[in-house]
């Protein structure tokens, strides 16, 4: 049985730098260290798993399955250790709690930049860190724990989670200011599917949201170009390659001034839930759960 009191820290950073650069050499160039001093913590990581590690070759070396699941764990120790040292800096200094949230992109775009505002406003103390994901990634990461509360989109699956209605937004469809549908004030999706589409990339939940009405109007949707971001699709749309769909309140007043135009969606899908989760709302931490219940008691309406 492999003994976990045999593994230290540094080994394990070195490994990751020789599992990135592909080579004992060059990762010793990165980490400062001599290549026997590598080789020797290579050896000691293999000799306290008990598994080969590496596939050593003329020009580099290459991970074996052990050495894959290794790198792993090893980024999730590793991480949690810089969250500790994080963490524990942040107590020095006077912070008194920590809560880490991921969130989809309509609700960083939409609603959370202010609400986030009025919360640290009244809980000075506590430090939030916000990373942007797809919704898809943050009930993953809920459930997996890598992180206490999670923003998510109405359609998609989440089993094994806590949560409740955080905000509800509307789509629309933002089309260049000489596109035919300019002087239309509402239409139904499906009577936009003969046109181009910019759109959000592949595992958005907006993308397989327009995806499943594509498919129950039985009509292609013809994707143009795929963007990373809001912003990235409405300079696509101006540029006149498409159109697309948007939450309306990521509609920004100078992106309408430039010219484009926001056409209403009569479908009833078009009115949103984002949820605020948790893994188990029971078990968060005071700062955390006040957050969740802060966030949980946002109005709800759609803009």
């Amino acid at each position: 049985m492999v003994n976990p009191t045999h593994f230290d820290l540094h080994s394990l950073r070195v490994f990751l730098t020789v599992a990135e650069t592909g080579s004992l050499t060059r990762a010793a160039e990165r980490s400062h260290m001599t290549l026997s001093a590598i080789s020797k913590r290579m050896a000691d990581l293999e000799r306290a798993t008990d598994c080969a590690l590496l596939v050593r070759h003329p020009r580099g070396v290459e991970l074996t399955p052990a050495g894959h699941g290794l790198l792993n764990h090893a980024l999730q120790v590793l991480d949690q250790v810089n969250r500790m040292a994080s963490e524990m800096s942040d107590f020095a200094v006077g912070v008194r709690g920590h809560v880490r949230i991921w969130a989809n992109t309509s609700a960083i775009v939409q609603f959370l930049p202010t609400d986030l505002q009025r919360f640290l406003a009244n809980n000075p103390s506590v430090k939030v860190t916000l990373e942007e994901r797809l919704s898809g990634e943050v009930i993953e990461a809920l459930g997996a724990g890598r992180t206490d509360l999670g923003v998510f989109a109405d359609n998609v699956p989440a089993p094994m989670v806590d949560k409740r209605v955080y905000r509800r937004d509307r789509l629309i469809i933002l089309v260049p200011a000489d596109h035919p549908l300019a002087g239309v004030k509402e239409i139904a999706f499906a009577d936009t599917l003969e046109y181009d589409y910019v759109a959000l990339n592949a595992g958005s939940s907006l993308l397989l949201r327009m995806m499943d009405a594509a498919l129950a109007a039985e009509k292609p949707l013809r994707l143009r170009i795929q963007m990373r971001s809001f912003d990235g699709i409405c300079r696509m749309i101006e540029a006149g390659l498409g159109i697309g769909m948007l939450p309306a309140a990521a509609v920004r007043p100078e992106i309408l001034a430039a010219g484009l135009r926001a056409v209403q969606l009569t479908d009833t899908w078009s009115e949103r839930t984002l949820w605020i989760g948790a893994k188990d709302a029971k078990a968060l931490t005071p700062e955390a759960a006040r957050l969740f219940d802060f966030m949980a008691a946002m109005p709800a309406a759609a803009g």
